[in-house]
């Protein structure tokens, strides 16, 4: 089997080309970067092996399991980081909120005097991609990360780690457990109401970190209802939400005493973030 047959036999069990060439360089223990060499050898004989285990990482994939399982690795701000069925896979549009979270820290529009570093925490942190961002963009921040799994705190430090960021990682759920006040709190937490159909498609990611009952607003609920005692003056809660929640995540943010209450869109147009910011009642 030639290296172009190979990707004919992905094509056909629906495999997009890019995903399809992925997968061929990782059965063939080559970097993502090598997507020429499989344009520039396409003619060339795959070893029996390797067509072997082409074969069953396409198989994997025709299944539904993500690619970055596969090959173990996700792309998120420029950062290469290490995903598993322990996390969910970071997506592109929770760059909206590493934005926005960048730009306040660059700003410090609202904050009270800075009296030392600003600090920052990430709530259901998973892989860390959100809280591993902001300390590469912003080192002089204090950045914190909680999660409720010890398999994701795991992900989160190996990644921390690998890419020599220090970010302090500890088991807790949502605010509950941690100390002090912050200037910035961020969360892209499990908001899909529990019965959507669209969680069939995203079986092989963690449920927990997926569904949030039967609105899939009760841990943003949560949150919000927790973030004012544990922001400092002039703090903001920026949360990642459903394409159409934004107008329940700001009646909450507005519920709560929040002012500034404004949503973000992504990329595709679409609401992806709401926050607000916290002023201290006399």
């Amino acid at each position: 089997m030639t290296i172009a047959q190979a990707l004919a036999a992905a094509a056909a069990l629906g495999l997009e080309r890019l995903d399809a060439q992925l997968l061929l360089l990782h059965a063939l223990g080559r970097a993502p970067a090598d997507r020429a060499w499989v344009l520039a050898h396409d003619g060339d004989a795959l070893a029996p092996a390797d067509a072997q285990a082409y074969r069953e990482l396409c198989a994997r994939r025709a299944g539904g399991e993500p690619l970055a399982y596969i090959v173990g690795r996700k792309e998120f701000f420029g950062l290469a980081l290490h995903v598993d069925a322990r996390v969910l896979v970071p997506r592109p549009d929770t760059e909206t909120l590493v934005d926005w979270a960048l730009e306040l820290l660059g700003n410090h529009r609202g904050f009270e005097p800075a009296s030392g570093p600003r600090r920052v925490i990430d709530l259901g942190t998973g892989s860390g991609a959100i809280a591993l961002a902001i300390k590469k963009a912003r080192p002089d921040a204090v950045v914190e990360a909680v999660d409720a799994s010890p398999g994701a705190l795991e992900v989160a430090t190996a990644n921390a780690q690998a890419l020599g960021l220090d970010v302090a990682l500890r088991q807790a759920s949502w605010l509950t457990g941690t100390a002090g006040r912050y200037d910035i709190i961020v969360s892209n937490p499990p908001y899909v109401p529990a019965g959507d159909p669209h969680l069939a498609a995203l079986a092989h990611e963690p449920l927990s970190a997926l569904a949030a009952g039967a609105d899939g607003l009760a841990d943003l609920r949560a949150i919000v209802a927790q973030a004012p005692g544990r922001l400092r003056p002039g703090g903001w809660l920026l949360l990642e939400h459903g394409w159409d929640q934004a107008p329940a995540v700001r009646a909450l943010l507005l519920g709560a005493g929040f002012t500034a209450v404004a949503s973000r869109r992504d990329l595709a147009g679409i609401e992806r973030c709401s926050g607000g910011q916290w002023l201290e009642r006399g």
